[in-house]
């Protein structure tokens, strides 16, 4: 039984004819494309389990495959393949959305390795949620929106919605800052040191009316993170 079906998105013909013999030859399942049109046309249309994208490509590059992707395939694993490792390049493909980043050259073994460690992630990463009931407080993402216990609405913004969900997404355990900061943000959190989070989760408390003193809603877990304090029933895609 094949291991995943891999879409591979490169022009170089021979780099690419490699990663296709490679991931074959290890047992999955391929689709290429030369150019990132018809990429991001096969990604779209086809069931695949993961992409390897291409930046350096003529007309539409691989930044803009991905802003595309995203935007019909949120949770479509993706890992930007390139000869560019400027920590600018890697910070744009981590916040347009990739799960991870190889520079050219690489070993065949180091591909294929981070292949499956992406595949491993996607396949534990939780569904889309879309609404939330938790301590008298109504959540809808899709709207980020809340209705608080007093009857009130109040708009979330877009980066405190996303905190929220991910932790709705992951209840009964404790989410660390570095995790968040990886997930919601798309930020590489090694050597990072910021309370991006904290000012985040400080906010999302006081739009919810959450006293952080004896919360309800989102729990601080010393030394772990956050976690929502108590759940009930959630609605979510897929």
């Amino acid at each position: 039984m094949p291991l995943g079906k891999v879409l591979v998105v490169e022009d170089d013909a021979a780099i690419r004819r490699g990663l296709v013999d490679a991931l074959q030859v290890s047992n999955y399942e391929t689709l290429e494309a030369g150019d990132g049109a018809q990429g991001l046309s096969l990604a779209i249309g086809c069931e695949v389990d993961i992409v390897l994208l291409d930046i350096m490509m003529p007309g539409m590059d691989g930044f803009d495959v991905l802003r595309e992707l995203r935007k019909a395939k949120p949770t479509l694993p993706v890992i930007m393949l390139t000869a560019r490792g400027e920590e600018a390049d890697r910070v744009r493909g981590l916040k347009l959305g990739s799960d991870d980043y190889v520079v050219k050259p690489f070993s065949v073994h180091e591909l294929l390795a981070r292949v499956e460690a992406v595949l491993r992630r996607s396949a534990e990463r939780p569904r889309t949620i879309t609404r939330l009931e938790i301590a008298g407080r109504v959540v809808d993402f899709e709207r980020r929106e809340a209705t608080l216990p007093d009857g009130r609405r109040v708009q979330i913004p877009q980066r405190e919605a996303e905190v929220l969900a991910y932790l709705a997404a992951n209840p009964g355990r404790a989410v660390s800052r570095d995790e968040l900061l990886s997930r919601v943000w798309g930020f590489d959190p090694r050597g990072v040191h910021t309370r991006t989070v904290d000012m985040a989760v400080a906010r999302l408390r006081e739009q919810l009316g959450d006293d952080p003193s004896e919360p309800v809603v989102i729990a601080t877990v010393r030394g772990r993170g956050y976690m929502l304090a108590n759940t009930e029933p959630v609605e979510a895609d897929g």
